[in-house]
């Protein structure tokens, strides 16, 4: 009797060290690069009145590469709607680059913690808009918080098919005939960046920057962005532009001050230039409807 107890106890303890040991080495939680920012917490932040700000200009060197007319005989209605449709990939005013996305990828707060500890922000945008006009996304680069609702919408009098390539996040694409209701979707994980892409219209592009806080701008037509709220602290704030494999990236270290402000000028060349396109493209896929044959 007593062995026999023996045994079934070394049995129990066994496999509990077999359960254990396999818990340890189990998968991990693949990581979440962009707008990250280190931590692994769910902090809500509060504000406390002494937020700060990031201003710059980003700047273009050398000759950029020319627009390119597109041709959409394909689909006579998006030359009739944009006759004059041409590529966006480097938009350059007066040496200044337009539809760069700038984000805060890590840093720490004054009072020692990590930005990526927080998952709550007050006054974090809920809710965004990516429009297909003129068969052209609008806008060509956006930023999201991880879980923002985004609206899609079609003002075309044409069918359109979104398709999202991202790498972290649940790939998806869907069709969106004229004048049907806008497609509601949202991202889980932060993941800069992500194209996306016409199936119907294969010219068709945008991106998408998603991040766990609000800290993240696009460089306007003058080249200048502003990001607003930011609390004080010592941060790395990244610059990405579309071009050859994954886009390029700048980045700059800011300290802010309570209440103060800091400047991060960037500067991108015809070298990372994107023309053509940096998105590899698809045919235009036949997308089947339930219940139509």
């Amino acid at each position: 009797m007593f062995k026999k107890s023996t045994g079934v106890w070394l049995g129990l303890v066994l496999l509990i060290s077999l359960v254990t040991v396999g818990s340890s080495c189990g998968p991990k939680e693949p990581g979440t690069p962009g707008g990250n920012g280190g931590g692994g917490g769910s902090k809500s932040y509060t504000v406390k009145g002494d937020e700060g700000t990031i201003t710059g200009t980003v700047a273009f060197t050398g000759t950029p590469p020319a627009p390119k007319k597109i041709d959409t005989s394909a689909d006579a209605v998006c030359g009739q709607k944009n006759p004059n449709l041409s590529t966006d990939d480097t938009v350059v005013a007066n040496g200044k680059l337009a539809n760069a996305f700038v984000y805060i990828k890590d840093g720490t707060l004054a009072d020692g913690t990590k930005i990526g500890e927080y998952t709550t922000w007050p006054g974090a945008p809920t809710e965004a808009v990516l429009d297909q006009n003129g068969c052209h996304y609008v806008p060509h680069v956006m930023g999201l918080v991880v879980n923002e609702k985004i609206k899609i919408t079609n003002s075309d009098p044409t069918q359109h098919n979104i398709h999202p390539q991202p790498t972290l996040n649940q790939e998806w694409n869907q069709t969106q005939p004229n004048g049907a209701a806008p497609i509601e979707k949202s991202f889980s994980r932060a993941e800069v960046l992500i194209p996306v892409k016409c199936n119907q219209h294969p010219w068709m592009k945008a991106y998408i920057g998603v991040t766990k806080h609000p800290f993240f701008a696009v460089s306007a037509a003058d080249g200048t962005f502003t990001i607003k709220g930011v609390p004080p602290g010592t941060y790395t704030v990244v610059a990405w532009h579309e071009g050859p494999g994954k886009g390029t990236e700048q980045t700059k270290q800011v300290t802010i001050a309570a209440k103060g402000s800091a400047t991060a000028d960037f500067s991108f060349g015809a070298a990372t230039a994107s023309n053509p396109s940096s998105l590899e493209m698809m045919p235009a896929l036949e997308i089947p409807v339930a219940g139509h044959h």
